[in-house]
């Protein structure tokens, strides 16, 4: 399998391009040599070949060769809203949702949340999440890195600009239709999702009152990582 690279702006095709932390290590541990090829992208969508120029213990040295096609985005721009769950899940959820073609994903904190993060353990947290999305880019061969966005509470965020005309609510109330019952997306979706337990019921309110649509998955209760992922499959196959 091709090595890929996020390495962020690119220079001019036959230029040197010397390898951010992240990259150089990545490559030191695949063992590349003078002279290997691989692929370099810049998480904006610009994919090309490289050549390596040289390897020293901190410092690898590509030269730039020529663009390739880079894998298309699918149609349907689908932003994942989720209350964080608990632990590693939300690595995870991160990893998969880039993996299936996310366009972004915006932590919140709920009501119900476990897990509770302000400050410099949230900026911290969120670069984590980041780094998960172009290693799962890196993997799954997108070329454009989803945003994580910074931890939000749910009302603040809700207040704000959501930005999308298509707004679900992925809900387990008697009046939720199913995905099947809804029309096919023509536009830019957000799917709200919620923490452990779910969103409470004021909060359900909160995010009808802001335009959110109610969608249920049918009678089984889905874990928090696994429910946003099953809706976001789902709309990009009717997509």
């Amino acid at each position: 399998m091709t090595i890929r690279l996020h390495v962020g702006p690119l220079p001019a095709v036959g230029q040197a391009l010397t390898l951010p932390g992240a990259a150089a290590r990545h490559a030191q541990v695949r063992r590349v040599q003078p002279g290997d090829r691989l692929r370099v992208f810049d998480g904006q969508g610009r994919e090309h070949e490289a050549q390596v120029q040289a390897m020293g213990r901190r410092e690898v040295v590509l030269c730039l060769g020529p663009a390739v096609p880079a894998l298309a985005e699918p149609e349907l721009s689908i932003t994942l809203a989720v209350g964080v769950p608990a632990n590693e899940r939300m690595d995870t959820l991160v990893e998969k949702a880039v993996e299936l073609g996310a366009a972004a994903i915006q932590p919140l904190t709920c009501e119900r949340a476990v897990l509770r993060l302000e400050g410099e353990r949230a900026a911290r947290r969120q670069a984590h999440w980041q780094a998960v999305a172009v290693a799962a880019c890196e993997q799954c061969g997108r070329a454009r890195v989803p945003e994580v966005g910074s931890m939000q509470d749910l009302p603040g965020w809700l207040s704000g600009s959501v930005g999308a005309p298509v707004r679900l609510l992925l809900s387990l109330a008697a009046d939720a239709p199913g995905l099947h019952q809804l029309p096919t997306p023509l536009g830019p979706v957000v799917v709200l999702s919620g923490p452990e337990g779910g969103l409470t019921s004021a909060e359900e309110a909160r995010a009808r009152a802001a335009g959110f649509r109610p969608v249920s998955l049918g009678p089984r209760v889905l874990r928090a990582d696994t429910a946003p992922l099953a809706l976001l499959a789902g709309l990009l196959l009717r997509g």
